[in-house]
């Protein structure tokens, strides 16, 4: 869970050396850097983001034909700057960030799991299982970021246990 308020503040510099690119998209010159250099920054973030993941070039070449949309640097320089309380959100969704704001206790059946190599998240999100009050269950696989593509079956896993407690 992402929360909004605490992200408008800094983080312990070993952590906010990570983000160095959440700071880039703030000016136009990231804006400019994200338009010209797309896949070659979205590969060095693959990268840095799932340390020792060794995907081949097909598998990036499947996600980096969302790197073309048209929308794609303007979705995600706004949602960066968003996030920094430098642009506005869509004031249709005001409600609903401001109820997000109050951290309701989540009433879904919820895997959630972390990356225990993941460097965007050093110590992982276990803390957030008090947040949870339908069933839940929290995994820490042997990943980085991106769980789906680094560990497909895991994620799948929690997935089918998610529809087992619906069924």
């Amino acid at each position: 869970m992402i929360d909004v308020g605490q992200q408008r503040h800094p983080v312990e510099p070993s952590l906010e050396r990570v983000f160095w690119y959440q700071h880039l998209f703030q000016t136009e010159r990231g804006r400019e850097c994200l338009t010209e250099h797309r896949r070659e920054l979205c590969r060095l973030l693959w990268n840095e983001w799932s340390p020792g993941w060794q995907f081949d070039e097909a598998t990036f070449a499947r996600s980096a034909v969302a790197f073309e949309n048209p929308d794609f640097v303007d979705v995600v320089i706004h949602c960066y700057r968003w996030l920094f309380g430098l642009e506005a959100g869509d004031p249709a969704l005001k409600p609903l960030e401001d109820r997000l704001a109050q951290k309701p206790a989540m009433k879904v059946p919820t895997v959630t799991i972390d990356g225990a190599i993941d460097p965007l998240k050093p110590g992982g999100t276990a803390e957030h299982a008090r947040m949870f009050v339908a069933p839940h269950e929290h995994r820490v696989i042997n990943a980085g970021h991106n769980l789906p593509q680094q560990e497909p079956k895991a994620f799948a896993d929690a997935v089918m246990k998610v529809r087992s407690w619906l069924t």
